[in-house]
């Protein structure tokens, strides 16, 4: 049986939480009001994850997260207020080891954590399996990768992630510098909530101009769009080094929304010119079909490898259809993009 520690400064929000997880057979085997707490108790009672929320007293979830990843590695997952300073606190607590997030619905303190049960439990399950390890990708000394050499014109890539991706994707993006004038789709299974924050950092931490997608956006060289959180994001057109994207909340796939599996397939039947399908850390299958669609349409593939997946369920099932080109570890990612769309010597 699956144990849990619940830490929210919330007695109400800690019932609550508890409630729906020992609902679904999850062992709480403690709480904690605030990150002191959490620390002691996650030392005590070895957990195999812990729900944090982000804002409490005395030493707040990003503290407490950096303290339990140095004391007791333990997989976590973020709980955050659906608020941008929510969204920016989360990250921060990625940065520091939590592995994934989810948003707290109607804020705070609020029971529509109960009316989302199964995002919760889902959310659980998938963080549980986490190795914790991994070492979380240092990104802020990352730069781009330089081969010296000259590329194809007109590439697209689409970077397709889950559990644990937030730092990869950013650590892969880092690495690919604007002289490439790549066209970059990133589908990272993430709340709504989160996807612009996410956008933002992108943009700020890389050479490419990076922006949270709306439906009919046009990108060209050197841009790339995040797909929006509760959205599939598309391929609806391509024409002369330019593409176009459609939102649509057609029914979810593998569970989630956006998909990878329709970015990808999408892309394959519209663009004509090179395209490079990567698949990064996760729980599930998304992305299979679409690497298998890219493959067969005549573009390269790549997969994240199993010592450095945080979840190694995506690549793996990628891996599996025989149409992966190539498997990398995290920090040679973005090289080996930059390898597929080399013009040939």
């Amino acid at each position: 049986m699956t144990r849990a520690v619940v830490v929210d400064d919330s007695n109400f929000m800690r019932t609550v939480i508890t409630d729906v997880l020992e609902s679904d057979g999850i062992d709480v085997v403690a709480q904690a009001s605030n990150g002191e707490e959490a620390v002691s108790v996650v030392a005590e009672h070895e957990p195999d994850v812990v729900t944090m929320d982000v804002e409490m007293p005395k030493m707040n979830g990003i503290e407490a997260v950096e303290e339990i990843m140095e004391r007791s590695p333990t997989p976590i997952l973020m709980l955050s207020a659906h608020t941008e300073e929510g969204a920016e606190a989360t990250f921060e607590a990625l940065d520091r080891g939590a592995i994934d997030m989810l948003a707290k619905p109607g804020g705070e303190v609020s029971t529509g954590i109960s009316a989302h049960k199964d995002a919760l439990v889902a959310k659980v399950r998938s963080v549980v399996k986490a190795d914790v390890s991994v070492s979380v990708p240092d990104n802020t000394m990352a730069s781009p990768t330089n081969l010296d050499d000259s590329y194809v014109e007109n590439a697209t890539v689409v970077i397709g992630a889950s559990t644990g991706g937030p730092r990869v994707v950013e650590s892969v993006l880092a690495g690919l510098p604007r002289s490439a004038q790549l066209r970059i789709l990133i589908v990272q299974h993430m709340p709504d909530s989160f996807t612009t924050r996410f956008a933002k950092r992108l943009d700020n931490r890389t050479e490419y101009d990076v922006k949270e997608a709306t439906d009919g956006d046009r990108i060209g060289a050197g841009q790339a769009l995040v797909a929006r959180g509760d959205y599939h994001m598309e391929v609806s057109n391509y024409a002369k080094g330019r593409l176009r994207v459609r939102l649509t909340q057609d029914e979810v796939r593998h569970g989630v929304r956006p998909a990878i599996d329709v970015t990808m397939e999408s892309a394959a039947a519209a663009i004509t010119d090179p395209l490079t399908a990567v698949v990064l850390t996760g729980m599930g299958a998304d992305g299979a079909v679409g690497v298998e669609a890219i493959k067969t349409a005549g573009g390269r593939t790549i997969a994240q490898d199993e010592a450095t997946c945080s979840v190694f369920g995506i690549p793996a099932r990628a891996i599996e259809t025989g149409c992966v080109d190539t498997v990398l570890p995290a920090d040679e990612v973005a090289r080996g993009i930059l390898s597929t769309v080399r013009k040939p010597t």
